[in-house]
């Protein structure tokens, strides 16, 4: 299966300006990204970041906008009407952390995005730099990225095959159980294309996936000891499991909800085994001990393949393996000028806690406390 590498590529830091959440936000990544924050923090948009690089990659910036609701929608609430979005990131390895430089900003005119910059460094050394005399003389050409077009992305072409790379796949099961769902679907990130994109693998090479991911999921649910993928008389995907060789075959629609999501997080790393991998609240269905054991098959998933791993979550569980460290993981916390993102290790009250014996969930978890949320059982008596 995904063979490890040490140069894999992967986002070294991110800095955000007026996306979402967020009016302002410039931190470092691991090859390991735990987001933590309460409710409505931006977890999720922080991740679609990535995502939204991702798009504009294989489809465009326009495409990459639109299917976002346009520029007001990913613009933050709390910055003006007309300020610019910015999204800029370094990618490099673990020797060269910045071998390259990655920078958008962009507004909107006429109801379309339009480039204010665009910036590409490779190594420190420019390699591009928008508007240039071309845009200046054709303000149309400013409604693309150089990124997402061949004849232009030829000396960085390596930075739009990278985002293209991105991998996300927030398994929702009862999408999974609906395969009618798939009909016209194509990389569904919540799943309902996901047994279309099992089945179409060609046989000998499903055939060796699934045997890793049962012999996986084996370790987790070990009474499912084998899987496997067919079509009904309509031709729908199905995928099936069971519980002892030549015995009755159990569809989705019998699997549980952990079961079809633990599936899809390991599927996700055999599709695109080195580039990076976002999973939001990958504990969700899962017994707390599979949780706690998540981080250290996220270590081995990496050593196999290099592979970048971003994720959200609420679990003291996922959080309590002393493997984690302070840099891995970062906190999302509101503001009156949007969320904050800062690391573990920059609160010197997380610091002192560890240095005392608390674990690592104890130390954290409690700075994404809601305010109020011990008044929530009085406010439903009213």
């Amino acid at each position: 299966m995904p063979r490890a590498t040490n140069r894999a590529l992967r986002f070294t830091r991110i800095q955000l300006k007026n996306w979402r959440n967020f009016r302002t936000a410039s931190v470092d990544l691991q090859g390991r990204v735990f987001l933590v924050g309460p409710n409505a923090s931006g977890k999720s948009n922080f991740l679609d970041a990535f995502r939204f690089l991702r798009d504009i990659a294989r489809e465009g910036l326009q495409h990459a906008v639109s299917q976002r609701g346009g520029v007001s929608r990913v613009r933050s609430l709390d910055a003006p009407p007309d300020s610019e979005v910015s999204i800029s990131v370094a990618i490099g390895t673990e020797d060269q952390p910045e071998t390259w430089e990655y920078e958008i900003r962009f507004g909107e005119h006429q109801r379309r995005a339009v480039l204010a910059t665009e910036k590409v460094r490779q190594a420190g050394t420019g390699l591009l730099s928008r508007p240039d005399s071309y845009d200046r003389q054709d303000s149309e050409r400013l409604t693309q990225t150089a990124l997402e077009q061949v004849s232009m992305n030829k000396d960085f072409r390596e930075i739009a095959d990278f985002f293209s790379t991105v991998f996300y796949l927030h398994v929702v099961p009862q999408l999974v159980r609906e395969p009618e769902r798939s009909a016209g679907r194509h990389a569904d990130p919540f799943g309902g294309d996901f047994l279309e994109q099992i089945a179409d693998v060609p046989e000998d090479l499903l055939e060796q996936r699934l045997a890793w991911v049962s012999e996986a999921v084996r370790a987790a649910i070990p009474q499912l000891v084998e899987l496997d993928v067919g079509r009904d008389v309509r031709g729908m995907p199905h995928l099936m499991g069971r519980s002892r060789p030549g015995g009755p075959w159990q569809t989705e629609a019998q699997l549980s909800d952990g079961t079809l999501r633990l599936i899809g997080l390991l599927w996700a790393h055999l599709v695109e085994p080195s580039g990076p991998l976002i999973l939001e609240e990958p504990e969700l269905g899962l017994h707390p001990e599979v949780v706690r054991h998540l981080p250290q098959v996220f270590a081995r998933m990496q050593s196999r393949s290099g592979q970048q791993i971003l994720l959200s979550t609420h679990s003291p569980d996922l959080l309590r393996d002393e493997g984690i460290g302070l840099n891995e993981v970062l906190l999302l916390l509101p503001g009156k000028d949007g969320s904050e993102v800062r690391t573990a290790g920059s609160f010197r009250e997380i610091v002192t806690l560890l240095e005392g014996g608390i674990p690592l969930d104890e130390a954290v978890l409690p700075l994404t406390r809601p305010e109020g949320v011990e008044t929530l059982d009085l406010r439903i008596e009213r």
